[in-house]
């Protein structure tokens, strides 16, 4: 059955979803789960600072892993979407550069103000994409749990759990 309003009931080609996954967890899997039934592929963009700090205790590497495996662990196959880094830049227009290179975006999926704003800047519409149990699903949540030896299991993906556990016991500290 065709609708008759343009665009209607008709997946977008390609969403873009922007985020630190310090570390990646339930929420965003969640999150990503729902962008994919309304678009085909999503541009799935790593962002933060370059180097690691307390904050951001895991690698660009790391982070891209934790995304892979959960994705997989889902059965989501690699064909629906592409994994970037952009990290921490001075200003707007040089980030919007940055995300212009990476292709062309029917929609953005966002929380942040200062990512809705950029895109707003250079035409990709930006949706709000709702909270998955938001005060239990929150980087900073699971990396305070980590460090203070709390259950984090339920959290994550059973794949990232297992990932972080490896990277744990090569001594690495994860801080919230």
């Amino acid at each position: 059955m065709k609708s008759s309003k343009k665009g209607k009931g008709r997946k977008k080609r390609n969403a873009l979803f922007v985020g630190r996954f310090q570390p990646f967890h339930n929420g965003h899997l969640n999150v990503i789960k729902k962008i994919l039934k309304r678009s085909e592929k999503i541009t799935i963009v790593i962002g933060g600072p370059e180097k690691r700090d307390e904050r951001n205790p895991f690698s660009f590497r790391d982070r891209e892993l934790m995304i892979r495996l959960a994705l997989h662990g889902e059965g989501i196959s690699g064909k629906h979407y592409k994994i970037f880094k952009v990290f921490d830049v001075n200003g707007d227009d040089e980030w919007n550069v940055k995300i212009k290179k990476l292709g062309t975006f029917d929609v953005a999926y966002s929380r942040n103000p200062w990512v809705w704003r950029c895109l707003k800047k250079i035409g990709i519409p930006v949706r709000k994409h709702a909270f998955y149990e938001r005060y239990k699903n929150c980087g900073r949540v699971v990396r305070s749990r980590i460090s203070e030896g709390k259950a984090w299991k339920g959290l994550v993906p059973i794949a990232v759990y297992k990932f972080i556990l490896k990277l744990k016991s090569a001594e690495r500290k994860i801080r919230s």
